[in-house]
């Protein structure tokens, strides 16, 4: 199996709390992998050792074979990365939004200007694509932070609770479109979300991580059959609070 994604010992301190301590996992190319948590576990911490955007105190992440630590800006053209606190630019319109984000990542123009034209149709931006960006619904700003996300077609897709804001058919739609990515375009994606409901739908391979420590790594199937329970929220249960 191809690793696409690799945590080798993360840890960040920051002096008061211990939020991540000596955290490992691999993750294998066109892999959806459920990384779950309850709140302050670590998950968000972890999401962003694995971007780039946190330097760990130890240890190093691998995005597509590259160093994290010792080559940044290398490992990050091969990821996209959604995470809540990420905001748009309130005065730019969608469209331009896109635009912006695909240059900085350096995609050629007609490409570029495919890629948008595809994913803006595919998420419904055209619907809005003239208003700017503060004037959105929540539901329409996470559509666009999707699409901002995979505007340069990358390698691997970590996406932290990406059905926030969104209705039922948006959500379900995103869970599809998560799917194909894997399946159809062999993408690697880290999930991480409270809804264990759209784990049990998506996720090939999960990681539950409590109080900044792995407690459990392997299939859905794996965590219920070493709790001994049949769904798998009482088998997270089980495990973050064993």
């Amino acid at each position: 199996m191809d690793i696409t994604i690799k945590s080798d010992g993360l840890t960040k301190d920051f002096g008061t709390v211990l939020a991540v301590d000596d955290l490992s996992f691999e993750v294998g190319k066109g892999q959806i992998f459920g990384l779950l948590g309850p709140n302050g576990a670590g998950k968000t911490t972890t999401l962003r050792m694995l971007a780039g955007l946190l330097k760990p105190t130890a240890g190093d992440a691998f995005i597509g074979g590259i160093s994290m630590e010792h080559s940044t800006e290398e490992a990050r053209k091969k990821l996209g990365f959604l995470t809540g606190d990420m905001d748009l630019y309130r005065r730019l319109k969608p469209l331009e939004l896109l635009t912006y984000f695909g240059r900085l990542y350096e995609v050629e123009e007609n490409i570029l200007r495919d890629r948008i034209a595809h994913l803006a149709e595919a998420f419904g931006i055209n619907e809005f694509k003239n208003q700017l960006c503060e004037k959105l619904s929540t539901g329409q700003k996470q559509r666009v932070s999707i699409v901002r996300t995979l505007v340069h077609d990358p390698e691997v897709v970590i996406l932290d609770e990406p059905t926030t804001g969104l209705d039922i058919m948006s959500s379900e739609f995103v869970l599809q479109f998560i799917k194909k990515m894997a399946e159809e375009e062999g993408k690697t994606v880290i999930f991480s979300t409270h809804h264990l409901d759209e784990v049990e739908r998506l996720c090939d391979q999960i990681a539950i991580i409590d109080n900044g420590k792995l407690t459990f790594s392997g299939t859905i199937q794996d965590a219920k059959k070493t709790t001994e329970q049949q769904h798998l929220a009482d088998a997270f249960f089980s495990l973050v609070n064993a």
